[in-house]
């Protein structure tokens, strides 16, 4: 049995953001109900930035990431994160494919902020805030676009460059430059940034915001105020990933969160074991470290769509 490779061009060609959140959903939904696998990532840090190694297993696939994340590299005309899929039959180990996760990498983090968006933001919001016009605004803009319908997508970065290429990018998106606090200001705030220091201020946050917080996925990371979490309903993708290296990592080593005031996961709203949002003046923050689950999700997807297309190349690696 060949094993199949699947370069850049090819997931490009295969993904879809409307066909990611469902699977992605169900990820979690699989997760949570104990149907799936997966510990928790390992990070190797280097001086010039990480790797992080991400095995999971859902039913009738499991595979692992090799994600790295150099903030340095766009000097270098490298994306800042670059990541390589191994996707396994888990009945026998065979490696079916090795694929390019980069760009599935770029999907599968704003399908999981939109699924949480879905559950946990004001189902009338129509104000988009973006901080950080990075490749993960792109991509967030359009999945929170299949689910609300935005009358302004406010937009903040250190780069008015990088605005202007994200509105190119976007032509048909109602995007704005803004300033930070303007952008905070927004029914739904996706903060995407590798900040080490709190962006975002509590003064800033209005009742009734939802706030995917993406950026803080490592020790040491943060970019919310701690006095934003502590007056929010807070849910985790996964408690062990988020309390060591997600948005809650900071506050809780400095003893201004505590792991108890966690409300739930994400999986938790999804099945329907706790219940989202009840209300519109509850302040609620999503801590996005991202899951393994994500990435075989969609691998499962784009392994299938590139088996029934003929899309790429196949190895014997094996045999």
């Amino acid at each position: 049995m060949p094993t199949l490779l699947l370069n850049k061009k090819d997931v490009q060609n295969l993904i879809a953001m409307d066909e990611v959140i469902p699977v992605v959903e169900k990820a979690f939904k699989e997760l949570t109900e104990g149907k799936g696998a997966m510990p928790s990532k390992v990070y190797l840090t280097l001086k010039d930035g990480d790797f992080r190694a991400m095995p999971a297993a859902l039913p009738g696939a499991a595979g692992m990431k090799w994600v790295n994340v150099h903030t340095g590299n766009p000097s270098k005309g490298l994306p800042t994160v670059m990541a390589v899929l191994i996707y396994n039959d888990p009945a026998t180990g065979y490696p079916l494919a090795i694929m390019d996760a980069t760009e599935s990498t770029a999907f599968r983090t704003a399908a999981t902020s939109a699924i949480a968006s879905k559950y946990l933001a004001r189902k009338n919001s129509t104000t988009l805030g973006i901080v950080g016009a990075g490749r993960q605004a792109s991509t967030h803009i359009m999945a929170h676009r299949l689910i609300f319908d935005f009358k302004e997508i406010r937009v903040f970065d250190i780069s008015s460059e990088a605005v202007a290429r994200l509105t190119i990018d976007l032509p048909e998106s109602p995007i704005k430059e803004c300033s930070l606090e303007e952008t905070a200001k927004s029914d739904i705030v996706c903060t995407l940034t590798p900040a080490h220091q709190p962006v975002v201020k509590s003064k800033w946050i209005m009742p009734g915001t939802h706030i995917n917080a993406v950026g803080a996925d490592a020790q040491g990371k943060e970019e919310l105020e701690p006095s934003i979490l502590n007056q929010a309903m807070v849910v985790v993708d996964d408690l062990r990933q988020a309390s060591h290296g997600g948005e809650i990592n900071v506050p809780i080593s400095k003893g201004l969160f505590k792991k108890q005031q966690i409300y739930a996961t994400l999986g938790e709203i999804i099945t329907g074991k706790k219940t989202g949002r009840t209300d519109n003046k509850t302040i609620t923050v999503f801590d996005s470290t991202g899951l393994a689950i994500e990435d075989i999700a969609v691998a499962r997807l784009l392994y299938e769509k590139a088996r029934n297309k003929g899309t790429g190349l196949t190895v014997n690696l094996v045999d």
